[in-house]
Order: C-alpha cells, then structure tokens, then sequence
C-alpha cells in the first residue's frame, strides 16, 4: 500500500511540475491542466446557452452602447499591454463581444475567449462610465489572467481527474461539473477559497492598470468599492462574494494607485 501511495505521489508531482506554466503577464506560475482552447469551446458553448435564457438589452440603449464602448477600449488596452510585454499573440483567439443582461444583480463576468456580460443591476452602483471600467478591467483580468483555468486545475488535480486530450474535457461528466462550477454565470469566485484572494489582488492590480490605458481614472476604484461595501449586509452582491475584506482591498487599491496613474492618459489627450 505504501508503495502505490508513494507511486501516486510521485506522479502527482510529475504532473505539477510539468503542468505549471509562467504566466506571461503576471509572472506567476500556474497549474494549467487544461488548455485554452478547450475552456474557451466550453465557454462559448455556456455563452450562447445564457444569451438565449436571459433578456439582452437592446444594443441601441444608450447603456448597452456603454458597456461595448468601455469594453472595446478595455480590450483595446490589453492588447496593447500584452505586445508592449513580448506577448502580443497570447491572446489571438479571443473574439470580444460585450452584452448588456436586464438583471436585478449586481455583477458582470468575463468568459475564456473574450465573452463579456453585464448586468443592469450593476448600473446604478457604477454609476459612470469611469466605474464601469474598473469593473470590467476586474472582470477582464480573470479571464486573460487564467484564473479559471487555474481553478479548475486544481480542482481536477484534487479529484484525480486524467485529461487526454481536447476532447475528454467536454466528455466527461466530472470535468464538465468542474467547468461548470468555475465558469458558469451564476458561479461565485470563492471556489477553492485558498486561492480566491490571490485572484481577486491580481485582478484589481491588472484591472486598474486596463482601465488606466483605455483612458479611464483610476482612481475611481475607490469611491467605487466603498459603494460596493455599502452594499453587503447579510446577502453581498455576487461580485463581493469571498473577496477580499472591504477595508483590505481599498488599502490595497490605495497601493497600487501610483502605479496605475503611470499609465493614465485622459482619453482624447
């Protein structure tokens, strides 16, 4: 018995080591058991499911042209970023669309691929342009980021699940419950709750300096996440859900401003 444990370890540990990937932005290592393309077919699958559910703003609202005007400058932003730090084709398969959700609940996601979806609740919370940014730079962030990818890494790893190829991914009950607690619309970011946190600092840290590229303040964040906090009670809005303290995250924000004013330019200017 002893031997197969040791046996299993030792491949555990081979499987780690050589499914960790740098990440080209962030810098950070990640267990990365599934590829892009596989969670970006998932996602596009989920997309179109969740559009066809759910009541689209007209894309002739003023709104709805706000939220594809900011998410096109925020993804116009990153762009930029990702070729000005040697990685200009890390992100050639994302095909950006940005879609404006009737909803009474505040928040917005990101899906693998560049698949973008705000709620009307978020709306009156953001309440300008500017805030909308810091938001979608946020939301943004978790995607380019791999975030989700690294979430459910580690959850298949926990399982023991074997990934063989593109196509077992979309096969497999287990990996397809796994996608969808990670990715699904309704899906809160504490899944795997060690690591929430590391998501949630790396996403305001980038996401700030999105936002600050596609010519938005920054400094937004601020007044921005003390309405948020205003709002927790007993039940947060899902985009507060097993985030940072609300005290820490704007202590963090506060931190981080001086380097995302760097990359301020007032758009127009």
């Amino acid at each position: 018995m002893n031997k197969l444990v040791a046996a299993f370890a030792l491949s555990s540990a081979f499987l780690v080591s050589s499914s960790c990937h740098r990440n080209p932005i962030t810098g950070r290592n990640q267990l990365t058991l599934v590829s892009e393309k596989q969670v970006q077919t998932m996602a596009l699958t989920e997309y179109k499911n969740f559009l066809t559910t759910n009541k689209v703003a007209p894309a002739t609202s003023s709104d709805a042209e706000m939220v594809k005007r900011v998410g096109n400058r925020i993804a116009e932003a990153i762009g930029k970023y990702y070729s000005e730090h040697g990685s200009p084709d890390a992100l050639k398969d994302y095909h950006w669309e940005f879609n404006l959700v009737e909803s009474k609940e505040i928040n917005a996601w990101c899906m693998p691929g560049g698949k973008v979806v705000v709620y009307t609740g978020l709306l009156p919370v953001t309440k300008n342009e500017t805030a909308l940014a810091i938001v979608l730079g946020h939301e943004i962030t978790h995607a380019v980021a791999g975030h989700g990818r690294e979430r459910m890494s580690n959850q298949l790893l926990a399982q023991g699940v074997q990934i063989a190829g593109d196509v077992a991914l979309g096969s497999n009950p287990t990996t397809v419950g796994i996608f969808n607690q990670v990715y699904a619309p309704a899906t809160q970011v504490g899944v795997l709750l060690p690591y929430a946190r590391k998501y949630e600092y790396e996403a305001d840290h980038y996401g700030l300096i999105f936002a600050a590229m596609a010519g938005y303040d920054p400094n937004e964040a601020i007044p921005f996440w003390q309405r948020m906090a205003s709002l927790g009670g007993q039940k947060p809005p899902i985009l507060l859900s097993d985030h940072p303290a609300d005290e820490d995250r704007i202590k963090k924000l506060q931190e981080l401003m001086p380097e995302a004013l760097t990359y301020y330019k007032p758009a127009g200017k």
